[in-house]
């Protein structure tokens, strides 16, 4: 299930709660937030980043740490180890 960012309309008119902004766990189905749970103010939708997972560079340090090699080839047979 994705987790979905709502933050207040009015942020004059709502409650610390909402207008930081909170995340909420729904399904896909499940019609949008209209108000804050904690003291009904309207709410929206907001669109964050999506996530795409470690870089590569954090998958060589995982890579690595756990005694793996990377070898990088240089020519005909010829092999330089990375880490």
């Amino acid at each position: 299930m994705p987790i979905y960012e709502y933050q207040a309309r009015d942020a004059a008119k709502s409650c610390e709660y909402c207008s930081k902004g909170f995340e909420q766990l729904q399904k896909m189905s499940d019609p949008p937030i209209e108000k804050c749970p904690k003291c009904g103010v309207p709410v929206g939708k907001l669109i964050s980043a999506a996530s795409v997972g470690p870089s590569k560079s954090g998958l060589d340090h995982r890579a690595a740490s756990a005694g793996f090699h990377k070898l990088t080839k240089l020519g005909k047979g010829e092999y330089e180890k990375k880490y």
